[in-house]
């Protein structure tokens, strides 16, 4: 039985290559040496094992991000790679969400690129995370995957930067309610 309660699909073999069943290769690996085949189903092994490490789990499906590749109700969603043209010590990962309003897409993005740079066993001495275009806000997402990557972000300081603070609310107040500066309350409930 899945976490939502139905059957569990037929999951492809994670040691196979299945083209039909992973996003074709988007804007950010176009120009550059697309993995499939072997190299994919190695370097997309060493992803299962990074997620599985640091929790990165979809929690729709309740599953490792990485399975996302092996299940076939999703055949345009997961992960594509390719090693940089003029640099194969550099591979760069394109994150496709099931849907263009993902709303765990961000995270999921994030969190993949932290565990990418939290091990070194992969092979690679760079590993760049984007989202695919189709998401909808990807630029903002792929901003800060960008800024996260050379060390603008908040990866490693114990906490977010200004520009990422995900509790930040614009008038001042964060979201658990408490009074900024001048007094005023915010909201008191947890959502």
């Amino acid at each position: 039985m899945s976490f939502l309660g139905g059957s569990e699909p037929e999951f492809d073999d994670e040691n196979e290559f299945v083209s039909e069943h992973v996003p074709k290769p988007g804007a950010f690996l176009a120009d550059h040496d697309v993995l499939a085949g072997e190299d994919h189903v190695a370097v997309h092994r060493h992803a299962a094992d990074a997620f599985e490490e640091h929790g990165v789990y979809d929690a729709t499906f309740g599953y490792n991000l990485a399975r996302l590749n092996l299940d076939p109700r999703h055949p345009d969603a997961g992960f594509r790679y390719a090693e940089e043209a003029g640099d194969p010590t550099t591979l760069r990962a394109e994150f496709t969400p099931t849907t263009a309003f993902c709303p765990q897409a961000e995270p999921l993005a994030v969190g993949a690129f932290r565990a990418f740079d939290a091990v070194a066993d992969h092979g690679y001495d760079l590993i760049r995370v984007r989202v695919d275009p189709s998401l909808n806000g990807s630029e903002a997402v792929n901003d800060r995957l960008e800024r996260l990557e050379s060390g603008d972000g908040e990866v490693g300081d114990g906490g977010a930067s200004d520009d990422d603070r995900a509790d930040a609310d614009p008038a001042g107040v964060d979201r658990t309610g408490a009074q900024d500066d001048d007094g005023a309350g915010g909201p008191t409930t947890p959502f």
